[in-house]
């Protein structure tokens, strides 16, 4: 089959279709990583995102569209390939970990290498060297049943790259471990694949993992893309109201463009409870002047403060005031909008005051409906 992906492209998934019954899970997707990336399928339950995964890893047989890792092509309907999941050269980690609890870490972990029948020294030599890797050493003995949560999670992990695997898929790897460990798993796990350098697809709900461990992110909603980009893009340059919504918290009103400038500036015009103003701000992609908008801005882009220093400002109640030690969580009410504030703790905002809300336009953005 001749190498039909595109210059720097290791996996890449062109058109991509899969339907179950009359239902498009997946609805005609595509893109493409280069080798070693780290990119997060990132949604609600029923977005497609790990009916994706499982058609990369070749779980599910797609109805049209085609995927290809390394100029291998592994699916392609049309020029009837289809590449079995055994032969996909493929490592998985589970939600459920999957690993089996009458083994020893070591059996586990040794598997992979003892079914491809490799030789038992290359094999104790690589188990030894994965296991240092994911910190496990000193588990090695122990069964899967006398394993944390965390370490059963590692030892998926060590068992999923001990054979070098072209491409490593995780679906939702921390869903069961409690808020703590899954913080320290997901550094755990961003940094071991940058050690070993597999190229990584991961699946998520939780925008903060994905902004955590991602070269790039893939936000996803009802079988389409809306927005792929790294981390920084997708949370300060969101293309829509869905993507502003799911990452993160945000302040987001209905409006329309009334001045469209150069280099992707402009004016939005918001109107709530009888409060109307116009504020500059970018603007997501091409707008025309009247278009209808949605202004997006981040809590922490929202400067508080006691007196109006000029220029363009809103004016508010301090509705909520909470401290949380590096910041208050401030709710301001604006005609019948409550504006979501972190502000900085030395301007002790009080319930029941009224302040001003001055705008960075340069964190302030218009985006599409």
């Amino acid at each position: 089959m001749e190498n039909r992906d595109a210059a720097g492209a290791y996996l890449e998934v062109r058109g991509l279709v899969k339907r179950f019954g009359d239902d498009r899970a997946v609805d005609d997707i595509s893109f493409a990583i280069p080798r070693g990336y780290f990119l997060t399928l990132l949604g609600p339950s029923g977005c497609g995102k790990t009916t994706t995964l499982m058609s990369i890893a070749g779980l599910h047989r797609i109805d049209a569209g085609s995927i290809s890792v390394g100029g291998t092509v592994y699916t392609s309907p049309a020029d009837g390939i289809i590449l079995t999941t055994e032969k996909r050269d493929i490592g998985m980690v589970f939600q459920s970990y999957a690993i089996w609890p009458h083994m020893t870490v070591v059996q586990n972990v040794a598997y992979p290498l003892e079914i491809r029948k490799v030789a038992r020294g290359e094999i104790d030599d690589r188990v030894a060297d994965v296991l240092r890797l994911v910190g496990l050493t000193d588990m090695a003995g122990k069964l899967a049943t006398q394993l944390s949560g965390g370490q059963q999670q590692r030892a998926a992990l060590a068992r999923a790259i001990i054979s070098h695997p072209r491409l490593l898929l995780f679906d939702e790897p921390l869903s069961n471990l409690d808020l703590k460990l899954r913080e320290q798993m997901r550094v755990e796990l961003k940094r071991i694949q940058h050690e070993v350098g597999i190229t990584s697809v991961y699946v998520t709900h939780d925008q903060s993992e994905a902004l955590v461990m991602s070269d790039e992110i893939i936000v996803m909603s009802k079988g389409r893309i809306e927005q792929k980009g790294g981390p920084r893009e997708i949370y300060t340059r969101p293309v829509n109201r869905y993507v502003s919504n799911f990452i993160g918290v945000v302040n987001l009103l209905k409006g329309r463009v009334v001045k469209v400038n150069g280099a992707g500036s402009g004016q939005i015009e918001v109107s709530e409870g009888g409060m109307c103003v116009q504020l500059p701000c970018r603007l997501s992609g091409d707008m025309a002047v009247g278009a209808d908008a949605i202004l997006s801005v981040r809590p922490e882009n929202v400067q508080a403060t006691r007196e109006n220093g000029g220029g363009q400002c809103l004016e508010g109640e301090v509705l909520q005031a909470i401290f949380l030690g590096n910041c208050i969580d401030c709710r301001v009410r604006w005609g019948a909008y409550e504006w979501k504030v972190l502000a900085h703790p030395r301007t002790r905002l009080r319930k029941g005051e009224k302040v001003f809300l001055r705008l960075d336009p340069s964190h302030t953005l218009a985006v599409r409906p």
